[in-house]
């Protein structure tokens, strides 16, 4: 009998999921997703129209743990469950419903940076090293035992999109490699000592608010790990609103020591900040305008900006 699964699946990577569950064997007898929020930036893959190319049902509840649906999915007898980057929690009903199990794909080496926006928070924290995880589902979020890991390099002036965009491959490499060894049931799961990682929360654009007492290094992170299609790192002067969307970070030494301010200077804008070091700003935006030095200068009419915190 050909092994059978329900997907719960949304962005990139759960395009790669379903094309892996495909090229593994499965039937997919149903995809769950998400309808797309108008609000949002969609820069990814759609599952949905991927899924409608191989002639599979999908549905977008607003909450995959109502009755009618929990009967709905039983219904359809599917030996597995696996959700790829799918945004809803799956009740204890739910879960129950596979006899194979049910499995998710995380956006990072499990267990750390539980929970939402994974990549994101590793990028804020300047970690190195990041990575998915195929892990057994339980109610608690992204804490079942572990199946397999891949991993991948963060480098110091990558963006949280860059990162992601490492992920989808590396989740093809995990997925063509674990699938098989899962469905010969060659795999032994690992409890995660949830110890050692901690869980954090969804981001919102307000998140991306600049504090100018931090340290150049950590002002950098939280500029790339919202840099677009993310909505932005930004800060308030004078009634103005700035955001700056890139930049680059060589441990320099800054040049108006003990300031914090951004100027323009090689033919780029940079800011030093309060650890005397500073960071170049690849794209600074004011009132929707991505700003030269002579738009820069009549917006602030000085050739210093300086920041007081």
């Amino acid at each position: 009998m050909k092994p059978s699964a329900i997907v719960f699946a949304y962005h990139n990577i759960g395009v790669t999921g379903i094309e892996c569950l495909l090229q593994a064997g499965f039937e997919i007898k149903l995809v769950v997703t998400h309808q797309d929020d108008t609000e949002e930036n969609i820069w990814f893959g759609s599952v949905a129209e991927l899924a409608n190319k191989h002639q599979i049902p999908v549905i977008t509840p607003e909450n995959p743990n109502q009755a009618e649906l929990i009967k709905q999915l039983a219904a359809l007898k599917p030996h597995w469950f696996f959700s790829f980057y799918y945004r809803h929690l799956l009740g204890s009903e739910l879960l129950a419903i596979p006899p194979q199990g049910a499995y998710n794909l995380h956006g990072s080496l499990l267990p750390k940076y539980r929970g939402r926006a994974p990549v994101n928070w590793a990028v804020l924290h300047g970690e190195t090293t990041t990575g998915v995880s195929l892990h057994q589902m339980v109610e608690k979020p992204d804490a079942g035992s572990l199946i397999d890991q891949e991993a991948v390099a963060i480098l110091p002036n990558e963006t949280a999109h860059d990162v992601f965009l490492k992920l989808t491959p590396a989740a093809k490499i995990l997925l063509t490699r674990c699938l098989p060894l899962l469905l010969d049931g060659k795999i032994i799961p690992q409890p995660l000592d949830l110890t050692q990682g901690s869980y954090f929360g969804g981001r919102k654009p307000e998140h991306g608010r600049i504090d100018w007492k931090q340290s150049a290094w950590n002002i950098h992170n939280l500029i790339r790990a919202v840099a677009p299609p993310y909505p932005g790192a930004f800060f308030d002067d004078n009634g103005m609103r700035f955001f700056l969307y890139g930049s680059y970070y060589s441990d320099e030494t800054a040049i108006h020591l003990g300031q914090t301010c951004i100027y323009w200077t090689d033919g780029h804008f940079y800011a030093d900040c309060a650890d005397n070091k500073r960071f170049r700003i690849e794209q600074l935006c004011y009132d929707g305008t991505l700003l030269n030095e002579t738009e820069f200068k009549a917006i602030t009419n000085d050739d210093l900006l300086i920041i007081e915190h």
